[in-house]
């Protein structure tokens, strides 16, 4: 049975928690997520802090659900690059243009932890769906064997006995290595770049992201 439209009682709930949000980004973008205040955000949304507690019951809370909305964004901008048959490539290039749209978002879920956060088990849960769409390529990317390392390959063997990172996806673990050094090479090319670091040296970052994915498939 469908549900029924949504109260104006619950319109207005999901209005205002959107607001929070958005007043929240703002807040990361000048002072970093480390430096969340809800007593700021209420001021600037005239109300009172514990009249915001009534839509997050803390900054944890509210970090959960920024966390939460970002791994949710790119597990369906994977999904939908899988879906494409573009293979690694079509996932490398969602993937920058998701980090490049809101470094903020990026940095969030994959920069500096924020002290004395700790998601809930249900983020885990969400981040894994975007490996999931990483490995399901990998294992169909065979062409792809310049990460996929040999059967002396001293990782792949690890890898083959450390899996518990992939969850419970059955790829087997030459494709777990693609995976692995897919999100790490390309993570660090974005990192560098987002933070600023390669500010001054006169390259391209997307030609040194191009070069580094080109190594990983073996496609130029």
């Amino acid at each position: 049975m469908a549900a029924g439209p949504a109260s104006p009682r619950a319109r207005y709930r999901t209005q205002v928690r959107e607001e929070i949000k958005a007043r929240a980004w703002e807040q990361i973008g000048t002072a970093g997520a480390s430096g969340l205040s809800l007593n700021a955000i209420a001021k600037e949304l005239g109300m009172s802090g514990p009249a915001l507690y009534r839509y997050f019951a803390g900054r944890d809370d509210l970090i959960t659900e920024l966390v939460r909305d970002a791994y949710r964004d790119l597990a369906g901008t994977f999904r939908a690059a899988a879906g494409t048959g573009e293979g690694l490539a079509g996932l490398a290039h969602a993937l920058r243009r998701w980090a490049l749209a809101d470094p903020q978002r990026y940095f969030l879920v994959y920069g500096t932890p924020v002290p004395g956060y700790r998601a809930p088990d249900d983020i885990t849960g969400i981040a894994q769906e975007i490996m999931a769409a990483l490995l399901d390529v990998c294992v169909a990317d065979e062409e792809a064997d310049d990460m996929a390392g040999g059967p002396g390959d001293p990782l792949v063997a690890h890898l083959a006995e450390h899996r518990g990172w992939a969850g419970d996806h059955p790829a087997p673990p030459a494709a777990l290595r693609r995976a692995l050094s897919f999100w790490t090479r390309l993570h660090g090319v974005l990192s560098l770049e987002l933070a600023g670091h390669f500010t001054g040296m006169e390259f391209d970052p997307e030609l040194l992201f191009g070069a580094e994915l080109a190594g990983l498939t073996g496609k130029r």
